[in-house]
């Protein structure tokens, strides 16, 4: 009799995980497990340490205990090429200091695939090409991004994003700046690259809406230590979301979709 087969080991891991700044702990002993295929939204009120957290899952911040492996290792122990390829980080903000192209610019972001003292190829514009026409900005590879709304800027670094083709991609607010109908076409990207590509996703959101259109599971961070993560269905109820929130919520699904109405 055949044996079912293993569960794929996690992209992303934590065990009990303390993050914080300072005297304040956001999330306490948090584990979690992230898959190729998953898409996890974190979700909760401003300054409830989401950010913080996703900095922390990106190895860009050390955590106050515990420890996140990526692909099984930690980050001390891969070299930052090993790490680039792995997992992609789309930071909340961004200061564009000197004057590029979007062409240019989107071409970072196939730099660990380019060898140290190598120089991108002609395959390697051609997917950046591709993933400009795919956030609609295909007519502005020669624009200066000094001259950029903030829409098309937050566009710009999403595509920089996809050439990377990381793994594991990790998205501080990937809707912000956008208006509704880019909002819903750049999620749907990063839903693609979990379906068909066999990525992760772990993106912090602050519409639940979307978390549910879009994601497998939710993390819900309260900000004084307490998380919950389990399947957006189970997360994203009317009792949960009040407390996470501090606000009295109505939650109801309509045709498939989740609608809220403050009280």
């Amino acid at each position: 009799m055949d044996r079912p087969a293993a569960p794929a080991a996690p992209l992303l891991e934590t065990r009990r995980l303390d993050v914080g700044i300072g005297a304040r702990v956001f999330c306490r002993e948090l584990d979690l497990e992230l898959r190729a295929g998953e898409r996890l939204a974190i979700l909760g009120r401003n300054g409830a340490g989401k950010s913080t957290l996703l900095t922390v899952l990106a190895g860009l911040r050390a955590p106050l205990a515990g420890e996140v492996r990526l692909k099984g290792a930690g980050y001390a122990a891969l070299a930052p090429r090993q790490a680039a390829l792995a997992r992609g980080w789309l930071p909340q903000a961004r200061n564009d200091a000197f004057a590029s192209t979007v062409l240019e610019t989107a071409l970072v972001g196939r730099h660990p695939h380019v060898d140290r003292w190598g120089w991108e190829s002609k395959q390697d514009a051609q997917l950046v090409r591709q993933a400009l026409a795919a956030v609609g900005l295909a007519d502005f590879e020669r624009r200066d991004i000094l001259t950029l709304s903030g829409g098309e800027r937050q566009r710009l670094a999403i595509a920089t994003l996809l050439v990377q083709q990381p793994e594991l991609f990790l998205l501080d607010e990937p809707v912000a700046y956008l208006d509704l109908k880019h909002q819903i076409a750049m999620l749907a990207l990063f839903a693609d690259a979990a379906r068909e590509h066999g990525a992760a996703v772990a993106m912090v959101l602050h519409e639940p809406a979307l978390a549910w259109r879009f994601c497998d599971r939710v993390l819900l961070v309260y900000g004084d230590g307490r998380c919950e993560c389990g399947p957006a269905a189970e997360m994203l109820n009317a009792e949960r979301l009040s407390a996470l929130y501090d606000y009295p919520l109505q939650v109801f699904e309509r045709d498939g979709q989740l609608c809220l109405i403050p009280d």
